[in-house]
């Protein structure tokens, strides 16, 4: 029960029912502040602290320094915030769920109850990650993909599966449903949560993090939540605060209308660019303004989803009639609306147009200005016009390849060649767009538009069609646009991330041995929201990001060297050229099929949500409160509770040797891939010492659960650059005292054995693209105790910081190369004398040349917070978590 020393309690009536609350309004008048200006996202943050005050983690003064808040970041208070639940999708929810059996089998062995173990909110895992795409461009695509889905995964979703029967508060959505942020967007959001505690129901805002980066989606339906790593929520999961600091709100107003033709893709991509050149890293985003009745929930979610790739923690959108009418639409319970609408409204976090919170600084899109636009060809905040595409490939195929971008390759498949530019893979995939009846249902129109024309994709791409749910498949099929959909190649293969998340699958063998034979700079085109280097497929070096109905006209031309807005996309059956516009549909179009989706096929495809495929039912788990660890090359114990290596940290490192000397934009990819693994790579052979053939390797993302497999893919991205190697791409360095260059991971197990720390140096953005906590784990593991960067992005630094790793920035201009530094020098790192650690400290840097010379420059600690201070002494979150179960039931 609250403290509540604002006397904010109340009661709230909703038809025949009455809740209680925490009211905004009363803690106002009991001297809490004046919260009128705030940001609805900042006042979500507010009722969780009044729900929550206790004295000790939450204080009055928390409260006031929300209610007081400054737009100009003054009041950058430390906060702990309480999700209302936990949302994890497999890749990273296999991990996690690990970790907890793994601290069942700590509690046990120190003769405690592992009960003691088990998830404090409501956690969902729905499985979405796995699904690759072997089989494509058939009818049977969809049931072969799942066949080899089951086959690949059968040990992970038993362990799932035993998770979901021995934890309490978990709950797992089977294979072949949907995309996680969809079916919460779909179903699982409640925007309003309710819960009985003491004979008394209270309602309160529907907030949570996910594993996933892209959970903001979620905001586009006025639910407060965003990504965190894995080893943050699993924090969450057993009860513990999420420590952060009272972020600035940057105010996005739209205003104007979209032309003819505009897709919302077109209008995240301009959003993405603007909002990365402001720099929103560690802020909140919220959008308002007279244009946001124009965009429906589908295209908010859109927006909302991007938050990654512009930086923000989060991008918000409160809750109005377009809420309602969605809840509405998605089958939601009458009750569900009607508490959501008279708790916003009671509480000021109902949308008014007529208001102007106050933020921390302001961003003006006109919706009129807004192009067709791709963005890539390695990042997703590289915005390109769809009319400078040609140049922008060609640009990109010179960079790469150079000599003649012209020459085309010819395959053993008779009258097919490739070269330079062209499309190999076009992928209607991921969460971005998928959720968006507008955009898939343009795909289809414009499917139907070719086929009526006689034209079909190009020989050489790979297409594929991956709904986020059923029912994208089902308001598809009842509109008639499966079938042309079907004709174009863009068969369903799969309902998970597919593409996106690298789990492309091979090319068709003539087109791979054309790529090697000719050296060529080939393509993708994805619906989705990552396009970092290596994460598509290891053999496609340029990715651009496009809405479905541009996948579908770049499946068509079969190139990116083309202005789609001008030049001829390819010619029909009789000779003549077939231009974008003529068979591109019309708004008009696309609304009236929209308005035919309708509540009763949500109801339909979520009625037995949990239920899942029968080769899901069909598994056998042992019912037992502790996992039974086998030598399983999926799931194997995690070491981070059994050793002392992988205890307390100290604060410091001395005679530290470099691991790797990287650049800017080093993505969570390149630190840890989720793609293929390589029957080369350090991770691959250990697989064959296991007896595990390279067909059978599945990919790094699937074997998450084994740390032998994800520690040895650690710095192993095919497209990694270490710097002590400038002519060298992949994941090798220099063993310092011998010379030899090794694997990254072989170059650990020699340092490790000399008992030698190591740290590595990086420029500006390190970690961004996904909330992969193996990137911090991995790092860990290999005996890294710092990482020295320009900057780092928000969710890295944060699990780097879970598994006691020192995150560092740089001080001085020019990064680690204004140092001079080639790898061969040892480095300390140290807190001047007297002093004890505290968050923000900077720090002493000290760097020994080979040559005697010695430097000193400073670095800042990026453990920003009291609580962080803790997590990284404890070891990280878990033993800290951990520590204080022992302490709490001694």
């Amino acid at each position: 029960m609250s403290m509540d020393s604002f006397g904010s309690r109340n009661s709230l009536a909703v038809g025949d029912r009455e809740f209680e609350f925490y009211d905004l309004s009363a803690a106002r008048d009991g001297g809490s502040g004046d919260f009128s200006p705030l940001p609805v996202s900042l006042k979500v943050l507010l009722e969780n602290l009044l729900r929550f005050e206790d004295g000790s983690t939450v204080t009055a003064d928390d409260i006031r320094s929300v209610a007081n808040w400054s737009p100009d970041g003054s009041s950058a208070q430390e906060i702990q915030f309480r999700p209302a639940r936990v949302l994890l999708q497999d890749f990273t929810g296999v991990p996690a769920v690990a970790d907890l059996a793994a601290m069942r089998n700590a509690v046990a062995d120190a003769g405690r109850d592992p009960e003691l173990i088990n998830p404090q909110v409501p956690v969902d895992l729905v499985i979405d990650h796995s699904v690759m795409v072997d089989h494509f461009g058939t009818s049977q695509a969809f049931r072969r993909n799942v066949e080899m889905e089951m086959e690949r995964n059968r040990e992970r979703y038993r362990f799932l599966k035993w998770g979901q029967r021995a934890f309490r508060n978990f709950r797992v959505v089977p294979p072949g449903t949907g995309i996680c942020h969809q079916v919460n967007l779909e179903y699982l959001a409640r925007v309003v949560w309710s819960q009985e505690a003491n004979g008394v129901t209270v309602a309160y805002p529907d907030t949570l993090v996910g594993t996933d980066s892209h959970t903001t989606m979620i905001n586009g339906l006025g639910v407060l939540g965003w990504g965190v790593g894995g080893i943050e929520a699993e924090a969450a999961m057993l009860g513990q605060p999420i420590s952060m600091l009272v972020p600035e709100v940057i105010g996005v107003r739209i205003s104007g209308e979209l032309a003819e033709g505009i897709t919302a893709t077109d209008l995240v991509l301009r959003v993405v660019e603007r909002l990365r050149q402001l720099g929103v890293v560690g802020k909140f985003v919220e959008f308002f303004g007279p244009s946001l009745d124009q965009l429906s929930l589908a295209d908010r979610a859109t927006l909302a989803n991007m938050a990654p790739e512009y930086g923000a923690t989060c991008g918000f959108f409160p809750i109005d009639e377009e809420t309602l009418a969605y809840l509405r639409l998605t089958a939601r319970p009458k009750e569900c609306v009607n508490l959501v609408e008279a708790y916003a409204k009671t509480q000021g976090m109902w949308r008014d147009p007529d208001e102007e919170p106050t933020y921390s600084g302001l961003v003006e899109i006109d919706l009129a200005t807004i192009e067709p636009s791709v963005a890539g060809p390695k990042r997703p905040q590289d915005r390109v016009p769809v009319r400078n595409l040609r140049s922008a490939a060609e640009k990109a195929i010179r960079e790469s390849a150079g000599g003649d971008i012209d020459k085309r390759i010819a395959t053993n498949k008779d009258g097919v060649s490739l070269g330079h530019g062209d499309v190999v893979i076009a992928a209607i995939t991921s969460c971005t767009n998928t959720s968006n009846p507008a955009v898939m249902i343009a795909a289809g129109l414009l499917a139907r538009n070719a086929q009526q024309r006689g034209i079909s994709p190009k020989p050489w791409v790979k297409t594929s069609l991956a709904p986020g749910s059923k029912v994208v498949t089902e308001y598809l099929k009842q509109a008639g646009l499966l079938e042309p959909l079907n004709a174009s190649g863009f068969n369903v293969v799969g309902y998970g991330c597919t593409t996106c998340i690298g789990n492309s699958g091979p090319l068709p063998a003539h087109l791979s041995d054309a790529i090697c034979r000719g050296d060529l700079v080939v393509a993708s085109v994805l619906s989705g929201n990552r396009n970092f280097e290596g994460r598509v497929h290891q053999e496609v070096r340029t990715n651009w990001l496009a809405s479905p109905p541009l996948v579908v006209a770049f499946a068509l031309a079969g190139t990116t060297r083309v202005n789609l807005l001008e030049d001829p996309i390819c010619r029909d059956g009789t000779g003549t050229p077939v231009h974008l516009h003529e068979i591109w549909p019309s708004a008009s179009e696309v609304q009236r099929v929209m308005d035919s989706v309708s509540a009763s096929m949500f109801r339909k495809q979520y009625a037995d949500v949990f239920e899942g495929p029968e080769e899901w039912r069909r598994l056998k788990v042992a019912s037992s409160n502790t996992f039974r660890w086998d030598e399983s090359t999926y799931i194997r114990q995690p070491p981070f509770f059994n050793s002392e290596r992988h205890g307390k940290r100290k604060f410091g490192v001395r005679d530290a040797r470099i691991l790797a000397l990287l650049g800017d934009s080093v993505t969570t990819d390149h630190i840890s891939p989720a793609g293929a693994i390589q029957p080369s790579s350090p991770a691959g052979e250990y697989l064959q010492q296991q007896g595990i053939p390279p067909h059978q390797f599945n990919s790094y993302g699937s074997r998450r659960g084994n740390h032998e497999v994800m520690m040895r893919g650690t710095f192993a991205n095919i497209r990694i650059r270490n710097r002590m190697l400038p002519h060298v791409e992949g994941g090798y360095t220099v063993h310092a005292s011998s010379g030899d260059q090794v694997s990254i991971y072989d170059a650990a197990v020699r340092y490790d054995g000399e008992d030698v720390p190591l740290v590595v140096f990086a420029g500006r953005e390190y970690g961004t693209g996904s909330s992969r906590d193996w990137a911090a784990k991995g790092t860990r593991l290999l005996g890294v105790r710092a990482v020295i960067a320009e900057n780092f992005e928000r969710i890295h630094r944060s699990n780097l910081i879970g598994m006691g790793v020192m995150p560092l920035q740089s001080l001085w201009d020019g990064g680690w190369n204004a140092l001079g530094l080639d790898g061969s020098e040892t480095v300390s790192i140290a807190m001047r004398n007297g002093e004890r650690p505290v968050p923000g400290q900077e720090l002493k840097l000290t760097i020994q040349h080979n040559n005697g010379r010695v430097r000193e420059e400073r670095v800042r600690s990026c453990i920003n917070t009291e609580n962080e201070m803790a997590y990284f002494e404890s070891g990280g979150i878990l033993q800290f978590v951990l520590d204080n179960l022992f302490r709490d039931a001694a």
